[in-house]
């Protein structure tokens, strides 16, 4: 997969950049760790957070992707995610994270977010990902 980029680059103000600063390494560090015990973590940190809208979801994605190189690839979805769900949570709300494949070939693992039933942020439709386990804002 290419690199993703936003449609239009946010505007993203320096308190905001400083903190993506910190969260993106974070995120690369979580991403080592086993799917089950993500899961759990994850879990607990939704626990109280608000459900992100389809809006505020996607305003977390453009501006990880105008700010950070490292959520830009194609195979760095694990740690896009991640650093989207702790942004998100550091806003008081929780996105849908989603593990899984793409369904077609070539097959690969896959993680991504939704809001409001809608995939965020991916150049494909939702009808080409297979869903393993998710965690939403109830868990």
């Amino acid at each position: 997969m290419s690199e993703l980029l936003p449609e239009v680059p946010a505007q993203v103000a320096l308190p905001n950049r400083l903190l993506i600063s910190l969260i993106v390494p974070t995120a690369r560090v979580l991403s080592r760790r086993p799917p089950r015990r993500l899961r759990r973590l994850f879990g607990r940190l939704a626990a109280g957070a608000r459900p992100a809208s389809y809006a505020e979801a996607q305003l977390v994605i453009d501006q990880l992707l105008t700010t950070s190189p490292q959520c830009r690839g194609g195979s760095s979805c694990l740690v896009r995610s991640i650093s989207a769900l702790l942004l998100c949570r550091s806003r008081g709300i929780w996105p849908t994270w989603c593990v899984g494949v793409v369904a077609t070939p070539p097959f690969a693992a896959h993680a991504w977010i939704e809001a409001d039933d809608q995939i965020v942020g991916e150049p494909v439709a939702r009808e080409y990902f297979r869903t393993f386990f998710t965690v939403p804002a109830d868990a």
